[in-house]
């Protein structure tokens, strides 16, 4: 059985500018998925950098706080509770509209590689 807490969870900056951390990961957890959970957080007007993951798909699910997400070329408001669709090589960036902390998981299938990820040009 595998339990991880996210109190001992080391955080990170991430290419794109987003504080993260990894809650599971096939690779660094000896677990069988087609997929990586990521915990993040951005600070009020704070911002993602323009990204995108080049092979795999991304879900943002909101779990405190209100972004304004960008996919391209389009936007909209997410607000707790709600989830997003990412495609694969989509430039996307996320904005904290709120006056608390955002926080979201990221989930991304198949799992997050460093090598497939870039700042949009």
């Amino acid at each position: 059985m595998l339990i991880k807490d996210i109190k001992k969870s080391t955080y990170f900056k991430a290419i794109d500018e987003t504080t993260l951390c990894e809650l599971i990961h096939p690779e660094n957890d000896n677990v069988e998925m087609d997929c990586s959970i990521a915990h993040a957080i951005l600070g009020p007007d704070q911002s993602s950098l323009p990204h995108k993951l080049i092979n795999s798909i991304e879900i943002y699910y909101i779990l405190d706080g209100m972004g304004k997400i960008y996919i391209n070329k389009e936007s909209n408001v997410l607000k707790t509770g709600q989830s997003v669709y990412i495609p694969s090589n989509a430039c996307q960036r996320i904005k904290n509209i709120g006056k608390d902390d955002l926080k979201f998981l990221c989930i991304v299938s198949p799992p997050w590689r460093g090598e497939d990820e870039s700042i949009c040009k």
